[in-house]
């Protein structure tokens, strides 16, 4: 089947005072209709720049497209504002900002900026608008919604605001929301809330999701797949189940080996990844991973590894998934060792 969004060697720099930032070195992914697609990775990796690079947010310049596609339904969408008829973003794609307090405008009340994106995508009148977006408020279990829609930010909780947020993003029935960092800023009960009714929009509406997030809690319980970014590159990929039980880059092992186990009859203990990231102003010519990696090789300095299949859908960038390669025991993560 064609994939609803197939992304391929997309790779994004930014001219700065510094030199040339390498952020985003040649990223490959898919998603499906109806899905839930994570990216996971730390501070830095690339996973906000490519959406956003992909959407037509990232500012050129500072920033350049070096080279890439970005295909919804088979289309072309990198530097494109229209695809068969409709807006790429907003009314195709949808987006939730890391941040609520600062992606709303205080001087506009909550339902006219949600109407807003329908008026301008959807060609309703003012007063369509509002009553639809009254509607969205109602969607995302918001109370007293009618009376909410003629607030301000400053009126709404983080919880709320957040709520509003998504329903501005999914105001135009988008293909693909996607939601970065979406819980971060909240307490664990409104997290809970909020993914929950994402997944209770994707159902009724039949929206893909992509998801970008550092908490592997929250993947475990939304996710169908997981890209595995670092240092510009997805590292690993796979459905959740292969990420969490049979991961294969020592990347994605160490984060599940720092990840606390809520067992106590576990004396499980936290490894933390030691080291830094590489500096991307000069993007090592090996591995991103190397100087990190406890069973990294001398080829792994010198050499990018490619990526292999390891099972349908499951993909790795390791030498050791190579042919002929050591396979240490401590590499393959499994439930066992903890």
């Amino acid at each position: 089947m064609t994939p609803l969004l197939k992304v391929t060697n997309l790779a994004v720099e930014f001219s700065t005072y510094g030199g040339i930032v390498c952020a985003v070195r040649g990223v490959d992914f898919e998603l499906e209709a109806g899905k839930t697609l994570a990216i996971v990775g730390e501070s830095g990796c690339g996973k906000s720049v490519t959406v956003q690079s992909m959407m037509g947010l990232t500012p050129m310049p500072p920033g350049r497209l070096v080279s890439g596609s970005a295909r919804l339904r088979g289309e072309e969408i990198l530097g494109q504002r229209r695809v068969q008829g409709k807006e790429v973003r907003g009314a195709e794609i949808g987006m939730i900002f890391q941040d609520p307090m600062t992606s709303l405008n205080p001087t506009m009340t909550i339902g006219d900026q949600i109407a807003e994106p329908l008026q301008v995508h959807r060609g309703f009148s003012r007063r369509e608008a509002f009553t639809e977006a009254v509607k969205l408020l109602e969607l995302t279990k918001i109370p007293e919604a009618q009376k909410r829609a003629k607030q301000y930010p400053f009126e709404f909780s983080g919880g709320m605001l957040q709520r509003a947020m998504i329903a501005m993003a999914i105001a135009c029935k988008p293909s693909i929301l996607i939601a970065d960092e979406p819980t971060t800023a909240l307490d664990v009960t409104i997290q809970a809330q909020i993914l929950d009714l994402l997944q209770d929009i994707q159902q009724e509406i039949g929206m893909a999701i992509i998801l970008i997030t550092h908490d592997l809690g929250v993947v475990a319980r939304v996710a169908d797949e997981v890209a595995v970014m670092y240092a510009g590159k997805v590292v690993e990929f796979g459905k959740v189940d292969d990420i969490f039980y049979r991961s294969a880059h020592p990347y994605t092992v160490g984060l599940r080996a720092a990840m606390p186990v809520n067992d106590p009859s576990r004396n499980h203990v936290l490894s933390p990844i030691e080291g830094s990231p590489p500096d991307l102003f000069s993007p090592p010519a090996g591995c991103g991973y190397c100087s990190r990696c406890p069973e990294a090789m001398e080829i792994c300095a010198t050499e990018a590894p490619p990526t292999k299949a390891l099972n349908r859908g499951h993909t790795s960038s390791c030498w050791l998934q190579q042919d002929g390669a050591p396979h240490p025991e401590s590499l393959f993560f499994n439930e066992e060792r903890l």
